[in-house]
């Protein structure tokens, strides 16, 4: 693998549908003009189109942009289509999308309280 998914500062997941047809410089501007992200920060963007078997990351490296490209043959991806943001991935949230889970749940268990046993 090019990336180890963990060394970027910042992962962030686009949200919704992206036009997988775009390059490097339609997804540089699809981040710049809509989300005002810093793209030279270290920082991976991933995209997925309408199909969820295939996503794109961009990249950048400190000399230029990295344009990686992932398709699975067993499985999808659980890619948040509810919203059209960009969502910052923990490195726990990383390994769920590949492992096929929702990064992004709607719906969280709320924790315990002390002393709060039925």
């Amino acid at each position: 693998m090019l990336i180890n998914w963990t060394a970027p500062d910042y992962v962030y997941l686009v949200c919704g549908k992206t036009d997988l047809r775009k390059g490097i410089d339609g997804l540089a501007m699809v981040i710049a003009e809509n989300y005002g992200l810093e793209l030279y920060n270290n920082s991976l963007f991933l995209f997925c189109g309408s199909r969820n078997d295939r996503f794109k990351g961009l990249f950048w490296d400190g000399e230029g942009f990295i344009l990686l490209y992932k398709r699975f043959e067993n499985g999808r991806l659980k890619w948040p289509r509810y919203s059209q943001e960009a969502k910052q991935l923990s490195n726990k949230q990383i390994k769920w999308l590949l492992a096929g889970l929702d990064p992004l749940p709607v719906k969280q268990i709320k924790p315990a309280k002390p002393g709060s046993f039925y």
